[in-house]
């Protein structure tokens, strides 16, 4: 089994790293675009060109799924890819978790992109799955920039700064950037201090996404097999090796333990 991942950067490695812990077994191909990134101020058109290229790239490898680990991708691009791929290779896109994070009907914040806070595709979302729950949508600029360099200093910064716009009677905080759950421990302690250490329930997409590739594969996940799966990296369209920056995430370091050239 065989399933690739893409995305601009290094936010693929948190649905990379769960596929890897639920089918220790599976090799992975992680296609990202250094050259091309951020994709996020692209024109829609020019980012789907950039994604297509990044899927194409994996694609050549011949997985059995790809994910698009990219919330900003799956809204730009994922028909595109889809089109291109389908039904040959299943295409699964990324899309925050605000259902389950509604479902109870608390007070839920969105934590986005300024590009995608306040978009018709999220507030679309709101609408259809956020009945009955009260949404703030928080915007994080520069947080999905500082994680991709590993800045410490920022990503404390871009946190406070989106801590302090969030409700502290939230109850519900959804990750809605892949990029953001690789630094989900500063984002839970600035948010303890600003709710006074109210338990709160965070919601990802990577484990959910790696689940559903699965599933359009007829498997279930087995977290006991033993690890065999390698590791592909492909970095726009060039095969190579980790970023040194996504050693200082532990889903980095799950990936690098599979074998992975890291530069």
């Amino acid at each position: 089994m065989k399933i690739a991942l893409m995305d601009s950067g290094i936010g693929l490695l948190a649905a990379a790293a769960a596929v890897c812990r639920l089918r220790p077994d599976a090799d992975l191909v992680v296609s990202s675009d250094p050259d091309g990134m951020p994709w996020g101020p692209r024109t829609p058109a020019d980012l789907a060109e950039r994604a297509l290229a990044v899927a194409r790239a994996a694609a050549a490898h011949r997985p059995d799924a790809l994910i698009v680990a990219c919330n900003t991708a799956t809204v730009h691009a994922l028909d595109a890819v889809r089109a291109e791929l389908e039904p040959a290779i299943p295409v699964i896109g990324t899309v925050p978790a605000i259902k389950p994070a509604a479902a109870a009907g608390g007070r839920v914040a969105i934590w986005a992109t300024p590009a995608t806070t306040g978009s018709a595709y999220q507030r679309g979302l709101i609408r259809d799955f956020a009945t009955g729950a009260r949404v703030t949508e928080v915007p994080c600029p520069g947080l999905a920039d500082a994680v991709e360099a590993a800045d410490d200093a920022a990503v404390t910064a871009a946190v406070a700064a989106a801590a302090a716009l969030t409700p502290a009677d939230v109850t519900d905080v959804v990750l809605g950037c892949t990029h953001y759950e690789l630094v989900e421990s500063p984002i839970r302690a600035a948010l303890a201090a600003r709710t006074q250490g109210a338990e709160l329930v965070y919601h990802g997409s990577a484990e959910p996404v790696a689940i559903q590739a699965l599933r359009r594969l007829g498997l279930r996940p087995a977290p006991d097999l033993p690890r065999t799966g390698g590791l592909v990296v492909l970095r726009s369209g060039r095969e190579g090796s980790l970023p040194a920056a996504a050693l200082t995430y532990a889903e980095g370091r799950l990936l690098a333990g599979q074998g992975a050239p890291v530069g």
